[in-house]
């Protein structure tokens, strides 16, 4: 497993390298998804200051790429944006060299998108190149672009981190007035867009600094070899060296590209199609897609200790009580009549009471065919007129031998019922001494008061 960052961010692998820190591909424990975090390498005032520039940047759009969260952890920084994994334009161009013409206006056509709404937010990105244009892996679907890296981005009107005479960017991808050091602008990222134009229908880094001179000296020229006329006028307006006779906002670049791709050639059948391969590659071991990879714990090789049989439960009344031993058998008589079974003594069960010790047999005949007397369709003696009630002796046989002749046992008599002996009333008394002493201790205490005044009045 890799380094995890202020108990939140896991490192999983590098991805990318930039100016001031390194990209990584990280698993966000809290949201449960991969992102990219940049963590920062320098830890000097001027570098930490741009980077928290960047992490504050927050725009929504979906072609820009902009940070999301960020997090610190002892000395070392970070900020998260999402993972993108088909590589940047450059790794486009290195697969299949010049692009054909309307995949690229589709191209430009997102990335003029996303950059209206960066200058939206006023916001001058300055470092637009193939390489900071990073592409999602669509495959041979429609193609999707997101404008990444605002590390030397700046809203119009921030103080600068740099001199007035040091130029800030990459080399190839600067405007004429960047090079002569004036305020950044809008314009500015429009030239580099028409640059990144040129170099994906090219397919390689056009000379920025031999194109400028020749709109300088001999205007706009014409159509390069591969590009369209009416794709070429886009380009120009983008192009132009004066930042006043250049497209002023992405929207309106983007309105003219609408108008130039309705007159370019459709596509042929034999046109290949451009594919957006996955550039980062495979997660490594112990992370799958959704997140790392607990390996399962291996079962114990020792057999199971055999478990000692639970005892049985101990059999309890319906009201919680333990049942008592049964009472003793009742004592056989002498002589008994031949061929009379004699019955077992057994105490009569009072009825809506449970006897202690008494089972009760699982089962006993009916008399005859008649049914129970709580079996379907049996009469209900209830609905019956009083005098009309049958008697069942079957009701009473569970509980009896199984014979014939019944023995009538005698009555058991009620014990005599003991009156508790009433208690005398209570006496209360009241909290305090006795009269006896309150009056004299009342008295004493009258007479030293006033002894007391008199004494005040001698003074």
């Amino acid at each position: 497993m890799g380094e995890v960052f202020a108990g939140r961010y896991e490192l999983i692998d590098p991805i990318g390298r930039g100016g001031v820190g390194a990209v990584w591909r990280a698993w966000d424990h809290r949201r449960r998804r991969y992102v990219a975090a940049k963590v920062l390498q320098q830890s000097d005032a001027h570098t930490l200051l741009r980077f928290v520039r960047e992490q504050a940047l927050r725009i929504e759009h979906p072609h820009v790429l902009a940070p999301a969260s960020w997090a610190a952890d002892d000395d070392k920084v970070l900020f998260t944006m999402d993972l993108v994994s088909g590589g940047s334009l450059a790794h486009v161009i290195g697969d299949y060299g010049p692009l054909p013409p309307r995949f690229v206006c589709l191209l430009l056509d997102q990335l003029l998108s996303g950059l209206s709404t960066v200058h939206a937010e006023g916001v001058v990105h300055r470092d637009i190149k193939p390489a900071n244009i990073l592409m999602e892996a669509t495959g041979t679907g429609r193609p999707h672009l997101r404008l990444s890296d605002f590390g030397i981005s700046m809203r119009k009107g921030e103080p600068r981190l740099t001199e007035t005479n040091y130029v800030v960017g990459t080399p190839g991808y600067f405007a004429p007035e960047q090079m002569m050091g004036a305020e950044p602008d809008f314009p500015a990222d429009l030239f580099a867009v028409g640059l990144v134009a040129l170099y994906l229908l090219q397919g390689q880094k056009p000379d920025a600094q031999a194109l400028v001179e020749h709109f300088a000296t001999h205007g706009t020229p014409g159509a390069p070899e591969g590009i369209p006329e009416p794709l070429w006028q886009v380009l120009a307006g983008l192009l132009q060296p004066d930042p006043h006779a250049r497209f002023r906002t992405a929207t309106g670049a983007r309105k003219a590209l609408t108008a130039a791709v309705e007159m370019l050639p459709e596509a042929g059948p034999d046109d290949e199609p451009v594919e957006v391969f996955d550039q980062i590659g495979p997660l490594p071991v112990g992370f799958g897609p959704d997140g790392p990879v607990r390996a399962p714990q291996e079962p114990s090789q020792q057999p199971a200790e055999p478990q000692a049989p639970a005892p049985p439960p101990v059999s309890m009344s319906e009201t919680g009580s333990f049942h008592l031993a049964p009472p003793p058998a009742a004592p056989q008589p002498s002589a008994a009549s031949p061929g009379v079974a004699t019955p077992r003594q057994q105490p009569h069960p009072q009825p809506g009471l449970r006897q202690p010790g008494f089972q009760q047999p699982s089962a006993a005949p009916y008399a005859g065919d008649a049914p129970p007397a709580y079996a379907v369709g049996a009469p209900d003696p209830s609905q019956a007129p009083t005098s009309g009630v049958p008697h069942d002796p079957s009701a009473t046989r569970p509980y009896t031998a199984q014979h014939q002749q019944h023995q009538q046992l005698p009555p058991v008599p009620a014990p005599p019922v003991q009156h508790a002996a009433p208690h005398p009333p209570v006496r209360r008394t009241r909290p305090g001494p006795p009269p006896k002493v309150a009056v004299p201790v009342l008295v004493v205490a009258l007479i030293c008061f006033a002894v007391g005044i008199w004494a005040l009045t001698q003074i």
